[in-house]
């Protein structure tokens, strides 16, 4: 599934409040505790895609858990101090600090509020698509994993489709369905524990 831009507009680009739309996004997602969706992430470099799907769980501060679906068992978990990638077509486990991981689902921690975006982005450019809104953001660091982002936004500033693009070169596309508000997530679903034999690369050493 992919979303794009429409051609048949019924929201005008003169219509569109950019601090008004701006500040809808950040009051939905920092008044949540808890967020549970399903998503479809597709990853392009170097001409080459990949399609993968899934359901991701966040809770506040920085706690997340993208469970895939497809591959099957492919497994995410950051509970806010580090950042566990489990590969079983690999058998094998990266532990990464959480602020210092290069793993561009990172910076996907603001849906839970961890963005200000008038404090990380020096240029924002719209235009509607149908109802909704398409926003770029470029940051204001040149030194951040990402070099642009953007993000398909619904009149009650949920965001739908979200892409990063990272310094190198690659994109990172997310769709978004299946929003559920604070629901009730249990603490273990933030807590990685490896499975027997794997190998762990731990890059934590210095912590």
């Amino acid at each position: 599934m992919a979303l794009g831009v429409s051609t048949a507009s019924r929201l005008n680009a003169a219509d569109i409040d950019l601090n008004r739309t701006l500040k809808g996004i950040e009051d939905h997602y920092n008044r949540i505790q808890t967020l549970q969706l399903t998503f479809t992430q597709k990853y392009t470099f170097q001409k080459r895609a990949r399609t993968e799907k899934g359901e991701l769980f966040l809770r506040k501060p920085g706690r997340m858990r993208w469970q895939y679906t497809a591959p099957p068992g492919k497994l995410f978990v950051s509970d806010g101090k580090f950042m566990y990638s489990y590969f079983p077509a690999e058998n094998r486990v990266e532990k990464t600090p959480f602020k210092e991981t290069d793993d561009m689902r990172a910076p996907l921690a603001f849906l839970l509020g961890r963005l200000n975006f008038q404090d990380d982005f020096r240029e924002f450019r719209t235009q509607p698509d149908r109802d909704n809104v398409f926003i770029t953001a470029l940051p204001k660091s040149d030194k951040l994993l990402y070099s642009e982002v953007k993000f398909l936004v619904s009149p009650d500033f949920v965001i739908h489709w979200l892409s990063v693009t990272g310094q190198e070169g690659s994109t990172n596309e997310f769709v978004f369905e299946n929003e559920k508000k604070n629901p009730p997530i249990a603490d273990t679903m933030f807590r990685f524990t490896p499975p027997p034999g794997v190998e762990i690369n731990d890059n934590t050493q210095h912590e």
